[in-house]
């Protein structure tokens, strides 16, 4: 399995360098600027330290793909390198609750299983799943609330 996610992990990096060569080559610069105006969201995936954090995300970026996970699932070790891959594929920010550290949170975002995926759009929640989802219905979803 983790030749799987250093296999995703060297395609997005892959990915990325194209990006920065085109913008370069169309006259872009390296200006950290420039980069933050293309995306406001971060290429990996936020762990949350706490219910204040977590608002501050929220409340920060205009669409957050919550993740509550717990590390003996075997279905959130699964999709680790999908949601690695959406937080540097898509416009969303991901964030990510560990159930054991922060049950009080989990709580709230209803997260009855694991994995349990909240997505926000403006500060509200407006998609739940419970479950392993595949990278496809993921993606769309966050396409669809963009």
């Amino acid at each position: 399995m983790s030749e799987s996610i250093d296999d995703e992990r060297q395609r997005i990096r892959e990915r990325k360098k194209r990006e920065l060569q085109e913008r370069l080559e169309n006259g872009g610069s390296l200006d950290a600027a420039d980069a933050v105006e293309a995306s406001d969201a971060p290429d990996e995936p936020i762990a949350i330290t706490g219910q204040s954090h977590l608002d501050e995300v929220v409340t920060e970026h205009d669409l957050v793909l919550v993740d509550c996970y717990a590390d003996w699932c075997g279905p959130c070790q699964m999709m680790e390198p999908t949601i690695e891959a959406l937080a540097a594929e898509t416009d969303a920010a991901v964030a990510k609750v560990d159930v054991d550290r922060h049950q009080r949170i989990a709580q709230q975002l209803g997260a009855r299983g694991v994995p349990t995926l909240v997505l926000y759009a403006d500060g509200q929640p407006v998609e739940r799943m419970v479950g392993a989802q595949d990278h496809g219905t993921l993606q769309g979803l966050i396409e669809q609330h963009a």
